[in-house]
């Protein structure tokens, strides 16, 4: 039984909401840290690249977030 606070309501479903994102954000960062290491950091000459940015952003990731990534394939980070 969740019980009456609205808070406590809140704070479960944004505990499983949270391990979903992060669990996704994780996965896609990977692709992009792959794809830069194979394929360099430019998207428009890296075409898995450009899928993963794609992707990460389709998932509302920051754009900072895949900057660093990216940065942290190609060996610059």
């Amino acid at each position: 039984m969740a019980g009456h606070s609205k808070w406590a309501n809140i704070q479960h479903r944004k505990k499983a909401q949270d391990a979903k994102r992060g669990k996704v954000f994780t996965r896609l960062i990977r692709e992009i840290t792959v794809a830069s290491r194979m394929g360099g950091s430019d998207p428009n000459a890296n075409p898995r690249l450009r899928l993963g940015m794609d992707k990460a952003l389709a998932a509302n990731m920051p754009k900072d977030t895949i900057e660093r990534a990216i940065k942290k394939g190609a060996g610059e980070l």
